[in-house]
């Protein structure tokens, strides 16, 4: 099928040789497919899903299983996501090898909420991936995701805690890892362009003023202050990041 998107694949050359080495030092540190059979890929549509995707894709196979993937994208009226047509994804699976699922969020616009449509989203992509017998679950948060995760618990909950870069969600039955923790959104974002597939942007109505993107801007001001404020805080979160998630 033809998605009019030319598919990165490797060999890569320069920053593609980079990203690729990241995500398998993700992968071996953090042995993210340890005891895994099958691998779901969330996948929204948008720039860091399928940076993942192309990623994990070129990656399985060489020194490291050749596991089974799966994708699952959530569609609905309002959902989190890049609000991509869902044939143009499967398209892409399609030329990929990689079986593709939709499902269906329930969101309406006057009770849409980040939390709630948050854990539908997962609740959804959860069941997808089980019914496949499919239970390590892929997401695409980098490495600025976590640093805006630690600060949105720090400065709100006042907890000291980051993405994990592996969560087993026991009282679900699934773990959930994320392979790109070392990346930066830059890096995901020129990859993006390079191959043509940055013009996708997030159409949720309620996350374009979302506490995230408050603190994202909070970010930008620290580091005229502090210039490796986001590496520096990035290193903490692993270091020093609560481990409370694995409670759960």
């Amino acid at each position: 099928m033809n998605t009019s998107l030319s598919i990165p694949r490797p060999p890569w050359t320069g920053l593609g040789k980079r990203l690729e080495s990241l995500c398998r030092k993700a992968l071996y540190e953090f042995e993210l497919l340890e005891g895994a059979s099958k691998i779901t890929i969330a996948l929204s549509g948008g720039k860091d899903s399928l940076t993942l995707l192309f990623l994990l894709k070129a990656i399985l196979g060489r020194g490291f299983p050749d596991l089974e993937m799966h994708a699952v994208h959530v569609g609905g009226e309002f959902s989190c996501g890049a609000g991509v047509n869902e044939n143009f994804l499967k398209g892409i699976c399609e030329e990929l090898g990689v079986n593709f699922i939709t499902c269906t969020s329930t969101q309406k616009r006057e009770s849409l909420a980040c939390y709630s449509c948050s854990r539908e989203r997962r609740r959804l992509i959860f069941d997808a991936a089980k019914s496949v017998g499919s239970t390590t679950i892929a997401f695409g948060h980098h490495r600025d995701d976590s640093i805006q995760t630690l600060l949105m618990n720090l400065l709100h909950k006042g907890e000291f805690a980051a993405n994990l870069p592996k969560v087993p969600m026991h009282d679900y039955g699934v773990t959930i890892i994320r392979p790109l923790i070392f990346i930066t959104e830059n890096e995901i974002r020129e990859f993006a362009q390079k191959h043509e597939f940055a013009r996708i942007l997030c159409q949720c109505p309620v996350g374009q003023n979302s506490m995230r993107k408050q603190v994202e801007s909070l970010l930008k001001d620290m580091e005229e202050l502090f210039p490796n404020a986001r590496q520096n805080l990035a290193q903490a979160g692993l270091n020093q990041g609560s481990e409370k998630a694995l409670l759960k």
